[in-house]
């Protein structure tokens, strides 16, 4: 496979999009191709295209040619590849919505993204995006990779494997690789060391195996150091939750605590607040970091912008290495979010998963990973009734799918009665206006 041409859409991101590109184009395969970067937004546009020049200097690569446009189709004509990284709504007013409407209710969330009652009406939201794209790749580049970061992950990709199942996607996220490396620093182990597996749904996905390589050849099975550092209570601060979930389920969950938090019916819980303390629960925590990050944007664009050298380094991200692999034929194993199909065997056939993932010129091939754990497939499937009915709600229209996928939600269905749910519901869909189709 001959690599010509990577688009971004939503590459007004510009700190994941430098992120991206400096993986990708660290690799000397990708010398010569096209980047085409879109977005609605120019002014962080031009940025990312700044950024993107930069790389190619510190890099060396006269030969890669940059192109933005704020024409999506322009940037999907004969794409190779295509990453999705939009926020749809953005942070004012979408994001602010999905908080400060539930709040009114007494329904608070962390980061409200993945799941729950923020999580439904992000999918809500995006999935008609996710269809005129899908739409436009048919017609544009039909045998493209599209590679998804937008959450809600498992929302989006099982929307997208129903409209388009021709279309090849694969979702990516970091919490498998970024979770290993924080079990190997809390038990003070190198990662290099360390042999896991892990399987489930995006951001309910659990460690199945986490054992260290000695040098002598012996395998060294870690859950029991883990197991007794749960029970000490010597535990990171910021990571309460996942620990009490490991002493509780005997497996150690892939995202981290805060997220995690409002994925299940036990931490937030009005009439418990103590266990917001005890457990280090931080509500609110993602319009904090938005906040946050609008106050430094103009300082850190000047940054970007500047005249100082950027550096490159290499992330932890999946989504160079597969790029590399399909064009150079290095073998190597990613973890994705694909359609189940029997992969995991106690879990819907229809579902998203995420499994570990072979990747060469063949392109992404699912791991079978069958039966898990009944207690932990238990766990993941609090999560998969609401993504299946806020998937339908999109796809039908139906404004009852989406009632019903609030009622099923284990966060909001602990904290609110049914009919406080529906009227949440019907305020949030008015506050939405044109950000959502119409539901009848």
């Amino acid at each position: 496979m001959t690599l010509s041409k990577i688009t971004l859409i939503g590459a007004g991101s510009t700190v994941f999009a430098q992120n991206i590109l400096g993986d990708i184009l660290s690799h000397a395969e990708f010398a010569d191709c096209t980047i085409s970067l879109q977005d609605i937004d120019g002014d962080r546009l031009s940025t990312s295209a700044i950024v993107a020049k930069r790389i190619c200097e510190t890099l060396s690569l006269p030969e890669v040619k940059i192109e933005t446009t704020m024409d999506r189709r322009n940037a999907l004509k004969n794409a190779d590849f295509v990453f999705l990284m939009m926020q749809v709504g953005g942070y004012r007013p979408a994001t602010v919505i999905d908080f400060e409407i539930p709040k009114k209710f007494g329904l608070r969330q962390t980061i409200a993204d993945t799941l729950g009652i923020g999580g439904i009406f992000r999918a809500l939201r995006t999935i008609p995006v996710l269809k005129a794209i899908c739409d436009e790749m048919t017609e544009l580049c039909p045998t493209a990779l599209l590679l998804n970061y937008v959450n809600p992950m498992a929302m989006n990709c099982w929307a997208v494997s129903e409209l388009a199942p021709h279309i090849q996607m694969v979702g990516l996220c970091h919490s498998v690789q970024h979770t290993a490396q924080h079990l190997a620093d809390c038990l003070g182990e190198n990662i290099n060391d360390i042999d896991y597996l892990s399987a489930g749904i995006n951001h309910v996905a659990f460690f199945t195996k986490f054992s260290k390589r000695h040098r002598d050849g012996k395998v060294e099975d870690l859950y029991p150091r883990l197991q007794a550092l749960a029970a000490s209570g010597e535990v990171p601060e910021d990571d309460r939750v996942r620990f009490d979930m490991l002493k509780r389920f005997g497996y150690f969950v892939t995202e981290s605590s805060e997220h995690f938090s409002e994925y299940v019916p036990w931490y937030i819980k009005r009439d418990h607040p103590h266990l917001l303390d005890e457990l280090n629960i931080a509500l609110d925590e993602y319009p904090r970091r938005c906040e946050s990050r609008i106050a430094s944007w103009h300082s850190l664009r000047q940054a970007l912008e500047g005249s100082e050298p950027l550096a490159v380094c290499r992330s932890d991200e999946y989504a160079a290495g597969i790029l590399h692999s399909m064009v150079s034929g290095q073998s190597r194993v990613i973890y994705g979010n694909v359609k189940n199909k029997g992969l995991i065997t106690n879990l819907p056939n229809n579902c998203i998963v995420e499994v570990p993932c072979h990747v060469d010129r063949n392109g992404i091939q699912p791991i079978v990973m069958g039966h898990l754990p009944p207690e932990l497939a238990a766990v993941m499937r609090l999560s998969i009734n609401v993504q299946e009915l806020a998937v339908q709600a999109a796809l039908t229209g139906r404004k009852s799918y989406i009632y019903q996928s609030a009622m099923l939600d284990p966060h909001t269905a602990a904290e609110l009665s049914a009919d406080q749910i529906v009227t949440m519901v019907d305020e949030m869909i008015l506050a939405h206006g044109t950000m959502l189709p119409r539901f009848v």
